[in-house]
């Protein structure tokens, strides 16, 4: 069943959150925050942390996070805990990320996962401009409901939109509408939790049998190349199991572990 957002939501209190960072030249250049949205740096200056301090996403809801890399630039971004979106009373969230990446830098952009609860509505849009020597890895998972609470959706509101450019050349697009779970076996039935990651870099696409060779064995996953292109899906029975498969392929081309708060 459908669920319907049109209701006016004007009336009731709502979280508004909007932080911009930039690092470039070897030092951090901006920070700006506002409202329920922060950016911590706990460790170094090349990681950071997106804190949503409302707890959560509710329909009415509005953040918008723009990151800039400059020139030659490593940054690493994620989230303080999973994201949860709650039952909406009427709309949906509306989350909108912005990253962009000067010639030779390299964001990743790892934020932990999305959790819908039953009724949420959320509309959420990562766009990517990137010079031609950049590279970006960016993974982003969502969970369909709370296994722990014996939670199986059956009505929610999601819009997922991602776009990257390279120079001024669309490189990737995809847009993904769920009006409650599908129920074809050839869709997510049955599924908890599913992922995309994709790295864009020059020569991406010469590790795409290292990518495969990654993935865990018995892992529920795919990976395809373009020239400068790999991207991974990932479907699996829990959020710990699509846990369990992503990491591996996110640290291969890493160096190195998922940032450390995915531990904590």
């Amino acid at each position: 069943m459908a669920l319907d957002i049109s209701s006016s939501v004007q009336a009731l209190p709502r979280s508004h959150g909007a932080a911009q960072l930039s690092r470039a030249e070897g030092r951090l250049r901006r920070l700006h925050q506002q409202g329920c949205l922060k950016i911590l740096m706990p460790r170094n200056r090349c990681e950071a942390v997106v804190v949503n301090t409302a707890g959560g996403i509710t329909g009415g809801d509005r953040l918008a996070l723009g990151i800039h890399a400059g020139r030659g630039e490593s940054l690493t971004v994620t989230t303080q805990a999973a994201e949860r979106v709650y039952r909406s009373a009427g709309g949906a969230g509306q989350v909108s990320n912005l990253l962009t990446l000067d010639e030779g830098a390299r964001i990743d952009w790892l934020p932990q996962e999305t959790i819908l609860f039953e009724g949420s509505a959320l509309e959420r849009r990562l766009t990517v401009e990137m010079a031609p020597g950049a590279t970006l890895l960016a993974a982003e998972s969502v969970v369909f409901g709370r296994a722990a609470h014996g939670e199986t959706l059956r009505r929610f509101h999601l819009r997922d939109h991602w776009r990257i450019r390279r120079g001024d050349r669309l490189i990737h697009a995809e847009a993904m509408r769920l009006d409650g779970m599908p129920t074809g076996p050839a869709t997510l039935a049955g599924v908890r939790a599913a992922a995309t990651m994709i790295l864009a870099a020059p020569g991406a696409e010469h590790g795409l049998d290292a990518a495969r060779a990654a993935i865990p064995q018995g892992a529920e996953a795919g990976v395809s190349a373009l020239p400068g292109l790999l991207v991974a899906r990932f479907l699996a029975p829990s959020a710990q199991a699509l846990r369990a498969a992503l990491v591996p392929l996110i640290a291969h081309f890493r160096a190195g572990p998922p940032p450390r708060v995915w531990q904590l």
